[in-house]
């Protein structure tokens, strides 16, 4: 159950920031932005702890601010895994309209809707 609404909440924060962010695009089926949250979930729970090991050095120097690019090169990963797909709306090479001030953007809406969805609906006891 704790994985089907850790898929919604990343589905509502893809839909977010697909609403607020102009360089982003999302299917308006439900069922294309469950598939693009699916591999933006696994993206995130399998690439991104590597990513982050491996750019320990330099979110020290940053004071953590690094994780901000990590995060928007994870949104931009799943766009290009999904563009192949003809769901997600992006270009058709998986790039953004914006670049990466997009990516940037949207993975900080993704964080900031993230963050609050889960402490409103996951129990992690």
């Amino acid at each position: 159950m704790r994985i089907i609404i850790k898929l919604l909440v990343n589905a509502v924060a893809l839909w977010c920031a697909a609403k607020i962010v102009t360089g982003i695009g999302l299917s308006k089926e439900w069922l294309a932005v469950l598939i693009v949250a699916l591999v933006f979930g696994l993206v995130n729970a399998f690439i991104k702890p590597i990513i982050k090991f491996l750019s320990f050095p330099i979110r020290l120097m940053t004071l953590g601010l690094f994780t901000l690019v990590i995060n928007a090169a994870m949104l931009a990963l799943t766009a290009w895994l999904t563009s192949g797909l003809d769901i997600a709306g992006i270009d058709a090479d998986g790039s953004f309209k914006d670049g990466l001030v997009s990516a940037f953007l949207g993975a900080l809406v993704i964080s900031i809707v993230s963050v609050i969805l889960n402490k409103v609906f996951v129990n992690d006891d």
